[in-house]
């Protein structure tokens, strides 16, 4: 969460000169409303499933750069379908969570001291997102500029 990847992801898919994805786009695009919405509708399995396939339908048919929401990874078949793809984990600590997007209401997991909830969530998911990534890119104190061009140089891909 606030991590940039959908800055980041979009700036790397302008550099290698293909187009850009973010499934929690289509998750709400499909929808019709947002996914705090969802949560509160249906709760959070109802989500994870709609996440489960919309992450399995993007990686079948979207050859450009694609943005996965945070709690993707918590799926045993996401991951398998993660594995060999030239995945990138954009990592900062909860101080650079707070200055980015406050942790704040239109976070549904962290409704309730969202601090606490942060660091809940990222040591609960921290070892699924290192298991599926290839390079670990820290995000703090960077521009989106330069954690693309990090991304980039760390997979070893080429500018357009």
């Amino acid at each position: 969460m606030g991590s940039g990847k959908s800055t980041v992801g979009e700036l790397i898919a302008q550099r290698l000169g293909v187009s850009y994805r973010d499934t929690d786009a289509d998750i709400v695009a499909a929808q019709g409303r947002e996914i705090s919405d969802i949560f509160v509708d249906e709760g959070e399995p109802y989500f994870r499933e709609l996440e489960r396939e919309a992450v399995a339908a993007a990686v079948a048919g979207h050859e450009g750069v694609l943005a996965l929401g945070g709690g993707a990874v918590l799926d045993d078949k996401t991951r398998e379908l993660l594995t060999g793809l030239p995945v990138a984990y954009l990592s900062m600590d909860v101080e650079e969570a707070v200055k980015r997007v406050g942790l704040g209401a239109a976070r549904p997991l962290l409704a309730v001291n969202p601090r606490r909830q942060w660091r809940e969530l990222m040591d609960a998911r921290r070892p699924l997102y290192t298991e599926v990534a290839r390079v670990v890119v820290a995000t703090d104190a960077r521009t989106p500029e330069e954690v693309a061009q990090a991304v980039l140089d760390a997979l070893e891909l080429k500018n357009a």
